[in-house]
């Protein structure tokens, strides 16, 4: 098969689909190719996600608008099904890959999942499939890891044997369906021709930009996205530092700036989460090892790393206005996710700021609404505490009865990581320290 017969096949919606990671990319993409006509087999390595998903369940617990019909729907029609084995992909026209690429302690990219599935497929690999590259990677990934890893694995050549390219992802969790369908997408081929043959198989489902450039580009434009926005995040928690020891009000500061046409200062929290902005800044560097040591980028990351231990800060500061230390007090934390209504708790600012308390010694439990370990009654757990601290601002956290919280606590005190209680502060008798507040 070559790529005119491939494309002839996606125009009359043939051709045959692979997802390979059914998590918070792969699984919206493999559903939305589903629900475009396309016969999709979605793999994952986790038999309880595989048997969950053919069942017609959603394994993504947060609020994803959209999903749960899409996934019942596709699955109904028989358009889409799960499974394990590589093997059942002999058959695929294209095979998307989807999995994560963390970093190291050393802040370098870790592919032993991509690579996995590049051994793993390339022997059963359909001749002349093209294989799209999703996950977010350094760049020179593509030429110096992808590529000689296929031809390792399939014994074949590019463009004699497949085809290859690279779109990297562009969603968040809470809004998976709405990313996949309505967001730019730059698609990365290994000529002109893939690259247009993977912008028509996108256009089945993306209504929106579609921009045809080369690998590297593709892979720089999305480090460089994440980038930029980890070095505006860490500039308003630099600012939110400045005002809270300048005793400001790092938000109206924030507001009376944006008043100013072209600027866009963001916000300030406790911490930044999640699969891709703690890491495609390191991504991005790591590509320049021996070339050009940066200097803004690091910098903003150890900025935003700090924010938790800021939190744990703020904590004991407001502690030792009641008279109390940390090692006596018992502490509420409320949010574990990195965002907010969601259940994604990668990289969690959270879970810096648990490491804290341990080392403090501090007493502490965990409270989060989209996370089974962590679910429970807010009221019942904050039984007896003397601190709440705001990591995550989900919902259910804004519509909190103070008056029963204050009940319950043994200490009135909140510690605010993300501006949800700011305009209560002294409401009902409760301390309110406010993250970026003087």
């Amino acid at each position: 098969m070559d790529l005119n017969e491939l494309s002839k096949k996606i125009s009359d919606q043939t051709a045959k689909i692979a997802v390979i990671g059914l998590g918070y990319v792969g699984l919206p993409l493999a559903a939305s190719l589903a629900d475009a006509g396309f016969s999709v087999l979605g793999l994952d390595i986790k038999q309880d996600r595989v048997a969950s998903i053919n069942s017609g369940g959603n394994p993504i617990k947060g609020e994803e608008p959209g999903l749960d019909e899409l996934l019942n729907r596709t699955i109904s029609a028989k358009k889409l099904r799960a499974t394990s084995d590589y093997q059942d992909l002999q058959d695929r026209d294209v095979v998307f890959v989807n999995v994560e690429t963390p970093v190291d302690d050393n802040h370098q990219p870790g592919y032993r999942a991509l690579r996995a599935v590049l051994h793993s497929l390339g022997p059963v690999l359909k001749k002349g499939a093209l294989v799209i590259i999703e996950s977010t990677i350094s760049p020179g990934t593509m030429q110096n890891v992808v590529l000689p890893d296929l031809e390792k694995s399939t014994g074949g050549k590019l463009n004699r044997n497949f085809y290859l390219g690279n779109c990297p992802e562009r969603v968040m969790p809470g809004k998976l369906l709405v990313n996949i369908q309505t967001m730019q997408r730059v698609i990365g081929g290994a000529d002109e021709q893939t690259a247009l043959t993977m912008q028509k198989l996108y256009r089945q489902f993306v209504k929106a930009d579609l921009d045809l450039t080369d690998w590297i580009t593709a892979e720089l434009v999305k480090t460089v996205e994440n980038a930029y926005r980890d070095v505006q995040i860490a500039f308003a928690n630099e600012v939110a530092l400045a005002c809270e020891e300048l005793g400001a009000d790092a938000w109206k500061v924030r507001e009376l700036v944006n008043k100013t046409p072209a600027r866009n200062v963001h916000k300030p929290g406790a911490g930044v989460g999640g699969h891709c902005i703690p890491k495609d800044p390191w991504l991005l560097a790591s590509s320049l090892a021996g070339k050009r040591e940066l200097v803004l980028i690091p910098a903003a990351r150890a900025i935003n790393d700090s924010m938790p231990l800021h939190a744990a800060a703020l904590l004991e500061k407001g502690l030792k206005q009641f008279g109390k230390e940390i090692k006596d007090a018992r502490i509420l934390i409320l949010g574990f996710a990195y965002l907010e209504n969601s259940d994604d708790d990668r990289n969690s600012p959270s879970a810096q700021l648990v490491e804290v308390l341990k080392q403090k010694n501090a007493s502490y439990s965990v409270h989060d609404p989209f996370i089974e370990t962590y679910q429970g009654n807010v009221y019942e757990m904050a039984e007896g505490c003397d601190a709440l601290v705001l990591m995550t601002a989900h919902d259910m956290y804004r519509d909190l009865d103070l008056v029963k919280l204050k009940k319950a606590m043994r200490t009135p005190l909140i510690i605010d990581g993300r501006h949800v209680f700011d305009d209560l502060q002294g409401s009902n008798g409760f301390k309110i320290i406010s993250l970026g507040k003087g």
